[in-house]
């Protein structure tokens, strides 16, 4: 499948406290094949239920696989920034503490009674995750489901999450890094 054949062997680089694979789907390095992100997306929407009222997702790496899957699954688009700026709306900031970022997170598009399902491209510590959700509460909504497209299960997100909220995430594929090589392996 090509998902896992964009993460066998990517190599990776430090980002804050773990090392992060750098391939096609999350970086654009090289440039995303609309065929791997039409199969991250059909895979995902056979994974999860998307019964909901909206996707949420953050901007700086799952915002374009939200919108594949918004397209496809037919449900409403919000969007976490890691900016604020004034929509003359309902705007929630939350903390956030993930693997690239410390900081707020800053979300737009969400109200009172909304059911989301959580997209991202990846977890791995669960930091963006737990902000998502948490932002999702603080504006009144909730939570249907989490469905990532690959997971990083040494990092502990997966359990973060289940832990906090009781929420079980979703993954298409699992990889870790091999710190020898540097290089991501796929997991069976």
């Amino acid at each position: 499948m090509l998902l896992e054949e964009v993460y066998a062997g990517a190599p990776t680089v430090k980002s804050g406290r773990h090392l992060t694979t750098v391939n096609e789907f999350t970086d654009q390095s090289p440039a995303l094949r609309p065929e791997v992100l039409a199969e991250a997306t059909g895979r995902m929407l056979a994974l999860g239920d998307f019964d909901a009222d909206k996707i949420l997702v953050e901007e700086d790496k799952g915002a374009i696989l939200g919108g594949a899957l918004s397209l496809a699954a037919g449900l409403p688009l919000a969007v976490a920034r890691w900016y604020t700026y004034d929509l003359g709306g309902r705007s929630v900031s939350v903390p956030i503490d993930s693997e690239y970022f410390q900081g707020t997170l800053y979300v737009n598009g969400i109200e009172p009674g909304d059911r989301l399902t959580i997209v991202d491209d990846t977890i791995s510590t669960g930091g963006t995750l737990i902000a998502l959700i948490e932002a999702v509460q603080a504006a009144g909504a909730r939570v249907g489901e989490v469905v990532v497209a690959v997971e990083k299960p040494e990092n502990g997100g997966r359990e973060k999450v289940a832990e906090r909220f009781g929420i079980t995430v979703k993954s298409v594929i699992r990889i870790t890094v091999d710190e020898r090589t540097g290089r991501a392996v796929v997991m069976s």
